[in-house]
C-alpha cells in the first residue's frame, strides 16, 4: 500500500501520523495534484513531515516533479538533504528511459556526499509515456538504486493517445463479443469487457523481475468504485504486482485485502508443498496432476503469507503461523 498525501494541505498533513502503521508506504506527493503556485509549499511540508513524525516501520517516499520541470532540482534536494534521512525512495515520473535514472542518481550521489547520508536513496520509476514502456528493460537496469516501478495509467493513456478519460481501470468499449448463434443471428451476443492494462503490465513485471525489483500497480481514479478498483488490483496481483497506490483512505482496505493470499489460497499451496515431498516428480492431487513446477507456484503464495504475517498479527492468525 503506497498512499499518496498532498503535504501543502496541512489538514491532509495533520492526518500523516494516524497513517503510520496502517500503510507500508506514506508518499508525499509534490507532482501533479499540487497547484503550480503551492510547489514551495508541498516541499516544505514534506521536509516538516519527515522532520517531525516517527514513522516507525512505515517508510516515508517522496513524488518529485518531472525532471524537466522547474521544480525538480529543488525537490530532490529537499529529500536528500533537508529531510534528516527520512526519506526512503524517491518516486520518478514520466521517466522516459535509463538516461533519466543515470542523471538522477549522480545527482543524488553528490547531495548525499553533501549531506552526509549514510543510507543510499533508492530510485523508484513511474511508467507514464510511451517511450518509458518501450524502453522499461533499460530503466529497471539502469542504477543499483532501482527501487521499483509503477504504472502511471492516466499520463500513459495521454501519451499514447488512447480513447479513455478514466484514470486506471477497464472501459466498456474494450471488449470482446461472442459469435452470433447460427440458428439465430438476432439473439443476444455475450459480450467481455477486457483489461486495457494486460500488456503493459505484464512486460512491467517481466523487466522488474529480470532486474531484481518491485513492480506496482498506480492509482485507480474512481474512488466511490471500490468494487472496480478491487478488480483492476486483483488483475494486477495475478500478474505479478506486489501493492498499489491508494489515493483515499477508502483504497487502503482494499489493496491490503488484494495484495494479501487468502487463507484458502495459503493452505491449498501448503498441502501441495507437503503433498510433494522432495518437490520432484508428479503426483495427482483432487484430480489435478502437480509437479516440482506447481511447487514453485505454492512457494511464491507460502513465502508472500510468511513475509506479511511477520509485521501483522491479524494475518499471521489468518494463516496459522506462529500459533
Amino acid at each position: 500500500m503506497l498512499h499518496f498525501f498532498p503535504p501543502n494541505n496541512e489538514k491532509m498533513r495533520s492526518k500523516v501520523p494516524s497513517l503510520v502503521g496502517v500503510v507500508d508506504v506514506l508518499v508525499a506527493n509534490l507532482e501533479d495534484g499540487v497547484p503550480l503556485g503551492e510547489k514551495e509549499a508541498a516541499r516544505a511540508g514534506l521536509v516538516e513531515v519527515a522532520t517531525t513524525v516517527n514513522f516507525g516501520t512505515t517508510q516515508l517516499w517522496t513524488r518529485v516533479n518531472s525532471l524537466d520541470s522547474p521544480w525538480c532540482l529543488a525537490d530532490i534536494r529537499a529529500a536528500v538533504v533537508d529531510c534528516a534521512g527520512a526519506v526512503d525512495v524517491i518516486i520518478l515520473p514520466k521517466v522516459e528511459g535509463p538516461e533519466d535514472i543515470h542523471y538522477a542518481d549522480r545527482l543524488i550521489a553528490q547531495l548525499e556526499a553533501e549531506s552526509g547520508r549514510s543510507t543510499p536513496m533508492l530510485i523508484h520509476a513511474i511508467l507514464e509515456t510511451a517511450r518509458g514502456v518501450a524502453n522499461v528493460e533499460e530503466i529497471c537496469l539502469a542504477s543499483p538504486r532501482m527501487q521499483g516501478l509503477s504504472l502511471g495509467p492516466a499520463d500513459l493513456a495521454a501519451n499514447r493517445r488512447m480513447k479513455t478519460t478514466r484514470v486506471g481501470g477497464g472501459h466498456p468499449d474494450y471488449l470482446v463479443r461472442s459469435d452470433p448463434d447460427p440458428e439465430n443471428t438476432d439473439a443476444p451476443r455475450a459480450v467481455y469487457q477486457q483489461d486495457l492494462w494486460h500488456y503493459t503490465i505484464a512486460r512491467m513485471v517481466d523487466a522488474c523481475v529480470t532486474a531484481g525489483i518491485l513492480p506496482y500497480y498506480g492509482p485507480f481514479g474512481d474512488i466511490r468504485d471500490t468494487t472496480a478498483c478491487a478488480d483492476q488490483f486483483r488483475n494486477a496481483y495475478l500478474l505479478g504486482c506486489v501493492g498499489a497506490w491508494s489515493l483515499h483512505p477508502d483504497q487502503i482496505a482494499v489493496a491490503k485485502e488484494v495484495f494479501s493470499p487468502s487463507a484458502a489460497e495459503v493452505a491449498h499451496a501448503r498441502r501441495v508443498i507437503d503433498a510433494m515431498g522432495d518437490g520432484t516428480g508428479a503426483i495427482m492431487l483432487d484430480g489435478k496432476m502437480e509437479d516440482d513446477a506447481s511447487v514453485k507456484q505454492c512457494q511464491v503464495v507460502v513465502q508472500l503469507a510468511a513475509q506479511l504475517a511477520a509485521t501483522d498479527p491479524e494475518l499471521a492468525a489468518l494463516y496459522g503461523i506462529g500459533n
